[in-house]
């Protein structure tokens, strides 16, 4: 059967989100987590279901893509055709040609698993490797320490305070508490918490989303972020060994998260919390005069 390229639409996102909750393991590459999707959510299920992309053989997903941005298709594949020629070809095929919908002309990237055959093909289709990102990631086997401040779950009452704190933390953030309630119905929440950190006097210094793939699998940490006129003081770390707990109540065997290799605190950040870095992982891009990024926390 020929590999099918198709969109979702709302009533296959669930669809989508099984089976990448299926294909997380103890030791994959980085790769896309139904976190993602989650995070992307807060653009509602619409705008979610039109960022996502599915390859099928059979009626089977064998490959699911998001858009995360105009310019940048977030790929996994399922871990056994990570070197399916056929599969390889298609995807290919369908992200250096602007008409099959995926991707635009010009400059564009795709991430992909490491060792994965797609990642061969596009490097001899002249595509290049961009900025290094790192993966870091905490066993949960072991009990999580407790990580000395007060930690709440934010739910519908507090989303206001979750995203003042999001704002707070990255410039340029549009997030709301409207965001965070289309976040929460989304398919992928009910694995997921809202954390928010608070100082000795009670305001609330920083905040992290987890997510869960059920127990067993990895979690994923996505976003964390300190409030800019609290950072400095230990807080970062803190919420990352809370996001930590939290996924470890949830059942995930391990917590994952990336963030750019040149935002050297970050990792400094995870790494004190307990996170053990891995090899960089890299995108590769298209440049624009081929055919004539994003960022991974948004706003």
């Amino acid at each position: 059967m020929a590999i099918v390229l198709g969109e979702p639409g709302v009533g296959g996102l669930s669809e989508a989100v099984c089976v990448l909750r299926d294909w997380q393991y103890e030791g994959a590459p980085a790769q896309l987590h139904p976190g993602d999707l989650g995070w992307f959510w807060r653009s509602g299920a619409q705008a979610t279901a039109a960022a996502v992309r599915t390859w099928s053989r059979d009626g089977r997903i064998l490959a699911v893509g998001l858009l995360d941005g105009p310019g940048l298709l977030r790929l996994t594949i399922e871990p056994a055709a990570h070197r399916d020629e056929e599969l390889a070809r298609q995807l290919v095929a369908d992200v250096t040609d602007p008409e099959r919908g995926v991707l635009s002309a010009g400059k564009v990237n795709v991430e992909a698993p490491m060792g994965a055959l797609v990642q061969d093909l596009l490097s001899e289709h002249s595509w290049n490797t961009d900025e290094p990102w790192t993966p870091l990631r905490r066993d949960l086997t072991e009990p999580v320490k407790d990580p000395g401040v007060r930690i709440e779950v934010a739910g519908p009452e507090r989303a206001h305070v979750r995203a003042a704190v999001q704002r707070a933390s990255f410039d340029g953030s549009r997030f709301t508490h409207g965001h965070w309630h289309a976040m929460a119905a989304g398919l992928p929440y009910a694995d997921a918490r809202c954390l928010v950190a608070h100082d000795d006097r009670g305001d609330a210094v920083a905040a992290v989303t987890v997510w869960s793939a059920g127990p067993g699998r990895p979690g994923l940490v996505e976003p964390m972020g300190v409030h800019k006129e609290h950072r400095g003081q230990g807080y970062g770390k803190a919420i990352t060994v809370a996001a930590a707990a939290a996924l470890q109540e949830l059942g995930s065997s391990s917590a994952l998260v990336c963030t750019p290799s040149s935002n050297v605190g970050a990792v400094a950040t995870y790494k004190a919390a307990g996170f053990r870095q891995r090899p960089e992982v890299r995108d590769l891009y298209r440049p624009a005069q081929a055919l004539a990024g994003s960022d991974r926390e948004p706003p």
